[in-house]
């Protein structure tokens, strides 16, 4: 691997982008160069425990964590694959379901390292007990392939999976990632995404009255004129997902349709495969009641952002009043970032 010195391409990148040079973000570019540039010598042959093969980035929303390492990723000439972490364990769950074999985790982990040495994850997060279960076994067969990874995420290392079910299974994995990683907390004040926003640009529409309604209807039409209406039938492991409002890649369709239903990531993944620009209807004000609710609208908002998805929305309230069940307010925090940003996507 040859070396990499990407503070002075970070700085240049900053510049020709008109952004802020902070010296936050640099210090974790620097850091991302050590790791990266870290080559085994003989000593570290017998010494493979102090092998730094993981680079875990957590920090507040907004901060410019992924903007970060979507520069270095970029930037490193390796055999690389970036992810969103849901769609990296829909992958290896469906492989698993087809080998159904006690070996499926090292056959996976094998077939990733004939491809890629460096796997970046952004928006790390544990939600379940099926992904707490096995992240310790697959990451720490990944680690003796000698893959590196980079993990984004909002929370500190520590707090992963924080009151789960059976957290306690879960517990492994944080201490091979403890041993195994590099961690960095970008710590700003500020939310870039929430920057220069002007509320007349964004596609966000509330309270659910007629006027509103009028609004929505007055964007959808002029977004699909001239566009051919279809039907679309979405099939994820024999659930099926019907989209009656399909123009193009624009799509109409209701909160409770994509978040009170049966769905999960890899719906999502499916849905936002055809889907250009989603008008998202009837978003609720949230609280423990609609808790499981307000996570499958967590995990879409993630898998939409991830591919750029366009969004308009109509709410019961303005974003800033829409609240959140308690157990989610955190992981809630990126999403409402994020649904100001979408809402500007063209």
């Amino acid at each position: 691997m040859s070396k990499y010195n990407l503070q002075d391409s970070f700085i240049e990148f900053c510049k020709k982008n008109k952004f802020e040079i902070n010296n936050e973000q640099v210090e974790i570019v620097n850091s991302f160069n050590k790791f990266i540039n870290l080559k085994k010598n003989l000593l570290s042959y017998f010494l493979t425990s102090n092998i730094k093969k993981c680079f875990y980035l957590c920090g507040n929303v907004g901060v410019g964590k992924t903007m970060l390492l979507d520069f270095v990723y970029d930037e490193i000439k390796l055999k690389k694959l970036r992810l969103h972490f849901n769609e990296f364990m829909v992958n290896f769950y469906d492989f698993r379901h087809e080998k159904e074999d006690d070996n499926s985790i090292k056959t996976y982990v094998k077939n990733l390292k004939k491809k890629y040495d460096l796997i970046y994850l952004d928006e790390f997060q544990v939600t379940n007990i099926v992904d707490a279960m096995i992240l310790g076994k697959l990451f720490e067969v990944i680690f003796l392939e000698d893959i590196k990874i980079i993990l984004t995420t909002n929370t500190k290392l520590n707090d992963l999976y924080r009151d789960g079910l059976q957290r306690e299974k879960f517990l492994p994995f944080i201490s091979i990632i403890k041993k195994k990683s590099i961690q960095k907390e970008l710590l700003l004040n500020d939310d870039y995404r929430m920057q220069n926003i002007k509320n007349d640009s964004e596609r966000i529409f509330y309270p659910l009255n007629e006027r509103v309604s009028f609004k929505i209807n007055q964007i959808f039409r002029k977004l699909t004129k001239n566009k051919k209406k279809e039907e679309k039938t979405i099939i994820t492991k024999g659930r099926k997902f019907k989209i009656f409002n399909f123009f193009s890649g624009v799509v109409r369709l209701k909160f409770n349709n994509l978040c009170d239903a049966n769905l999960g990531s890899e719906d999502y993944i499916n849905i936002g495969k055809i889907c250009k620009h989603v008008f998202i209807e009837d978003i609720p004000i949230f609280s423990d009641k609609n808790s499981n609710q307000q996570l499958r609208f967590i995990t879409l908002i993630d898998i939409f952002y991830e591919k750029r998805i366009a969004l308009t929305l109509s709410l019961a309230d303005k974003l800033s009043n829409i609240g959140s069940s308690q157990k989610n307010s955190e992981s809630f925090k990126r999403t409402l970032s994020r649904l100001h940003e979408m809402t500007k996507f063209n």
